[in-house]
């Protein structure tokens, strides 16, 4: 049975951007409820630990550089089915191959500045949400 918690954050860019409201407008829309949310900002060797698992990956080192170049907003997000619920309203990571309709569509500026993470699997999801929130920190 799939979870009912996802994880997302809005990426620097989308930040620096003023595209939270908006994003987040499309979020609770899209019928999720916003369990955890907070402002912070990952340093260089934080945006490596999150993103370790692409470390073999040629755009590694450039996704970390971009990932602590400004705030970004983490959360926690809850609706039936997620994971796959959110991975469908963002829309696919290059904003050009992205449906209408899409936080990427109407967020992203290309496939690298994608506007928002989303998990991948429930696994991933758990993973990821802690380590953003405190057990104290997620309702």
């Amino acid at each position: 049975m799939p979870n009912n918690r996802t994880y997302s954050m809005v990426k620097p860019h989308a930040v620096a951007d003023n595209h939270v409201g908006g994003i987040l407008k499309m979020i609770e829309e899209g019928g999720f409820r916003i369990v955890a949310l907070k402002k912070t900002q990952l340093t260089a060797a934080q945006a490596g630990k999150f993103y370790e698992v692409h470390a073999e990956r040629p755009f590694y080192g450039e996704l970390c550089q971009m990932m602590s170049e400004g705030p970004i907003v983490a959360m926690i997000l809850e609706k039936e089915n997620a994971v796959a619920d959110f991975r469908a309203l963002i829309g696919s990571t290059d904003p050009a191959e992205a449906a209408e309709g899409t936080v990427r569509k109407a967020y992203a500026k290309s496939k690298g500045e994608n506007a928002v993470h989303g998990s991948d699997s429930d696994e991933n999801a758990a993973i990821e949400s802690a380590f953003f929130f405190s057990g104290l920190e997620r309702y």
